[in-house]
């Protein structure tokens, strides 16, 4: 699934994505909790940095511009300061804001996030305070938002939905963009509020409530999947919906399909440090993977892996394609293991292309690699530090037995490739035939070519071609008493 899902990545293009919600300002203030107050049994924050992030539907809006939409915002702000920097900061990530109007009634909304630090080490967020007016938009603001927004419609591939309750998502509003959404093929992807009354989002294409919100709407507690499914399919019946999408933190996703497929899409255990953005990003990727023609099961799994991304990060923080293939790439995402690692040439040059991609250099090393012992392993490792991958070309059974003898090799290579993928330090391994590696060279172009440093460099095969187009050789370390020879001696001996 890693390979659909990087193609997915690769091929997003530049959708037109109209966010509809409550457009925020986030705050932080950052510094060292360092003592108790004199005044009072509160915790002292000596501050050091204040920093300024866009939130709420406006989050949702930088998110997807970071990952390469072309976005407009729909929502109010205040005739305020904090509204102008709202617009500012909107203009400088090139966020149309047309459809965000002026409502000299109420406050710009902020959250304010004081965030301190234990001696030094890692942040808490220690207190939030909101500045904000919830009352419904007055239907003067309601008009003046469709206005733009239906005139918009027409270059628009999705619409998204970002309710915080802060009053731009009224009834009147959603069902308008809703119906006409729906009748030019436009899908409307929503994250609710929580509460209970749902109607205000009937006709979506999708909702996607977390685990609580899900269980307040349809009156469960989703405590196991039984449950999850219930509440899915009576959201997705009652509501109209191509699909009910809930969020089950640690537990992935759980969707039902209009066309009656129900389908658990797990996740990867995380380092959680901030939940805080998580929504937002699943409902970013979501609908940018929905607006780039993709399917709901792959553009759920891609929107798992950028959640699980978010709640690595502190704050409301963006992601860009690229950490998203970083992370589709790794060996950890990948459970790449054991056979899994070793590929054809043509399957190695299609990874190393998209690691280059990302600026990744590449080392290549070779050998047999038959009865793998402490000199071995501490080869690859040094190999391994010299880029950031290591590809290790393969001897097959038959260009062994050419190099060392009819009594070589004594594991055959299904047994060899299994053991040499299997360690940490080792990202593929691709087998080859010949006498020696010289056309994997050729194909792989690598970075960096090693070698062991009983080799001068003139003998090391390829290390012309490499050094011919600024790549170079290095000369890895042998640690001496240890041999695949030495060891079958004593093997016999004993």
């Amino acid at each position: 699934m890693s390979k659909e899902l990087i193609d997915l990545v690769n091929n997003l293009g530049q959708p037109r994505v109209l966010v509809v919600g409550d457009a925020m300002m986030d705050r932080y203030v950052w510094g060292d909790a360092e003592r108790i107050s004199q005044e009072a049994p509160v915790i002292l924050l000596r501050a050091d940095r204040r920093e300024e992030r866009l939130g709420g539907a406006s989050s949702v809006a930088t998110m997807l511009r970071a990952l390469g939409a072309k976005v407009m915002l729909a929502g109010i702000v205040g005739n305020d300061h904090d509204g102008g920097r709202i617009r500012q900061m909107l203009t400088d990530l090139s966020i149309d804001h047309e459809a965000v109007i002026t409502d000299v009634g109420r406050p710009s909304t902020v959250k304010e996030r004081y965030v301190g630090r234990a001696q030094h080490r890692h942040p808490q967020q220690m207190i939030r305070v909101d500045f904000e007016d919830r009352r419904a938009i007055s239907d003067t603001i309601r008009q003046q938002i469709l206005n733009v927004v239906q005139s918009q419609l027409k270059h628009t591939d999705i619409v998204l939905i970002s309710d915080y309750d802060k009053g731009v998502c009224t009834p009147g509003l959603l069902s308008t963009i809703i119906d006409a959404a729906r009748t030019k093929g436009i899908r409307v992807v929503a994250d609710p509020i929580r509460g209970h009354d749902y109607r205000k989002y009937h006709g979506c294409s999708a909702i996607t409530p977390n685990r609580l919100e899900a269980g307040l709407a349809t009156g469960r507690e989703l405590n196991d999947m039984n449950e999850v499914w219930l509440a899915a399919n009576h959201l997705q019946e009652k509501l109209d919906l191509e699909a009910a999408i809930i969020t089950l933190d640690k537990d992935g996703m759980a969707m039902k399909h209009r066309d009656g497929r129900a389908k658990h899409l797990p996740t990867r255990p995380r380092q959680v440090y901030d939940i805080t953005g998580a929504g937002d990003m699943v409902m970013s990727v979501l609908g940018l993977a929905l607006a780039a023609g993709f399917d709901y099961e792959p553009a759920i799994q891609l929107a798992n892996i950028a959640g699980g991304l978010e709640v690595e990060k502190i704050g409301v923080a963006t992601l860009t394609r690229d950490e998203i293939l970083r992370d589709l790439l790794s060996p950890t995402h990948a459970s790449v293991t054991g056979t899994n690692k070793t590929l054809s040439l043509e399957a190695l040059l299609q990874e190393i292309d998209y690691r280059r991609r990302l600026g990744q250099r590449v080392v290549f090393t070779n050998g047999c690699f038959d009865v793998l012992h402490a000199g071995h392993v501490q080869y690859l490792q040094e190999s391994r530090a010299q880029g950031d991958l290591l590809v290790v070309g393969l001897n097959s059974d038959t260009s062994v037995r050419a190099l060392k003898g009819k009594t070589r090799p004594v594991q055959p290579l299904s047994a060899r490739s299994v053991v040499l993928a299997a360690l940490q330090a080792v990202d593929f391994v691709t087998v080859f035939d010949e006498l020696t590696p010289m056309h994997l060279i050729q194909a792989i172009k690598p970075d960096v070519l090693v070698k062991g440093s009983d080799y001068s460099k003139e003998e090391i095969v390829g290390s012309q071609l490499v050094e011919s187009y600024g790549g170079r050789v290095h000369l890895a370390n042998l640690h001496h008493g240890h041999s695949t020879t030495l060891i079958l001696e004593r093997m016999r001996a004993a």
